[in-house]
């Protein structure tokens, strides 16, 4: 006898928008934390960016959670930072702040996932703890990964500190490590408990990795929306000059317009064939390994969207005009749209490995227009090659028009 029975698990994302988690709003955070296992209150590991060791907002943010008596802090409630250590009153205080080192290094072996997971044997986090992370996408990826497999999962959340983290990946459901020279070759799908993204905690990035955070939300506004990709183009070089309100704003739309995709799309594990928001991602991630990871994420993504684009224009019929729009929007935020590495013989390996990642026949989401991607099984290599030299020469947005 055989049985065969479909059945649904429920999940809520929980999102939060703030301008000052670390003063008047720290109870956006604290309010996540629920203790719902009396008389136990949950534990939390608090696991920071060490390159964030000078951001005023981090560190005011890391002091009130840390070495303090939290059930003061939070008016009685129930809630401790891993640790057994108690004040002279016996009540629970927090454990100091543990601190790896972002960027992609903490994504290139598992040394990061492995001590992580000894804070959690040493302080005997369970599945109604919380790790709080605090750092850029690739430090939520290692301390996601650990988090989703620590006794199958320990509560995590996220407090993405760049512009592309709280634009796309703090609040998307998977994580991961770099493996075997492949980038997220060893992670998971993993719903975390959830996100709280602060606008303050952005004031101290670098003109580069502030800017290159946008090129996430200009290709979910392709995929997505007309209105957001018209009003992106037009914000550009506000958003260039770090005006607060135009930079949140596309923020804000590109978060909404992921987590839509998540959990209203249908595929929020990527089961079926394609995967839209990995839209220019294929030569992105590719990219990245060829150059060793000195290429930022938001960098290759704003290279390998503006190359789908140019293919999606050449063989399947996107206007001219909005591949121009596209390019003025990289340009008009000071993005470099070409690397050597583009001619690389082995930068067309990345459509296998894309292909791998996944699973089954290739399948790579283009572009016939704005808000109307579609999914092909077959690239013209000689038309990609041809998009690449056209990416090579780009002088100006004209060309496009």
């Amino acid at each position: 006898m055989n049985f065969d029975v479909d059945f649904s698990v429920p999940f809520r994302h929980r999102v939060r928008f703030t301008s000052d988690l670390a003063g008047r709003e720290f109870e956006t955070l604290t309010d996540l934390v629920v203790g719902d296992s009396p008389p136990l209150p949950p534990k939390v590991l608090l696991v920071v960016d060490q390159g964030l060791s000078d951001n005023q907002h981090v560190k005011k943010l890391v002091r009130r959670l840390d070495g303090c008596n939290v059930l003061s802090l939070l008016d009685g409630r129930d809630f401790s930072v891993a640790a057994n250590d108690a004040d002279d009153n016996g009540q629970a205080k927090t454990s100091p702040a543990f601190f790896i080192m972002g960027g992609e290094i903490c994504k290139n072996d598992s040394d990061d996932v492995e001590q992580i997971l000894a804070w959690v044997n040493r302080f005997e986090l369970d599945r109604r703890s919380y790790i709080i992370a605090i750092g850029g996408g690739a430090l939520l990826d290692c301390v996601g990964f650990a988090a989703a497999t620590a006794h199958r999962g320990i509560r995590l959340i996220r407090i993405p500190t760049t512009t592309l983290a709280q634009a796309d990946s703090g609040v998307g459901v998977k994580n991961a490590i770099n493996y075997f020279n492949k980038k997220n070759w060893l992670g998971t799908f993993a719903v975390p408990w959830a996100v709280v993204n602060d606008a303050s905690l952005l004031s101290t990035l670098s003109e580069r990795d502030f800017t290159c955070g946008f090129s996430e939300a200009i290709k979910v506004a392709l995929l997505k929306s007309k209105r957001d990709f018209r009003d992106l183009c037009k914000a550009a070089d506000r958003i260039r000059q770090r005006d607060p309100e135009a930079s949140f704003d596309a923020i804000q739309r590109s978060c909404r317009s992921h987590l839509a995709h998540i959990t209203a799309g249908g595929d929020p594990f990527e089961m079926l064939e394609a995967r839209p928001l990995d839209f220019g991602h294929w030569s992105a991630h590719k990219l990245e390994s060829l150059t060793e990871y000195r290429l930022r994420h938001g960098e290759a993504v704003a290279m390998g969207v503006l190359l789908d684009c140019i293919y999606s224009s050449r063989v399947h019929g996107l206007p001219r005009e909005t591949v121009a729009q596209v390019l003025q929007f990289f340009r008009d935020l000071g993005l470099p749209l070409w690397h050597e590495a583009l001619t690389d013989d082995s930068i067309l390996q990345g459509l296998e490995e894309f292909r791998q990642h996944l699973g089954g026949r290739l399948t790579v989401t283009m572009l016939e227009d704005v808000e109307r991607p579609i999914n092909v099984h077959e690239i013209d290599r000689q038309q990609m090659q041809a998009s690449i030299q056209q990416l090579c020469g780009l002088q100006d947005a004209r060309q496009f028009k």
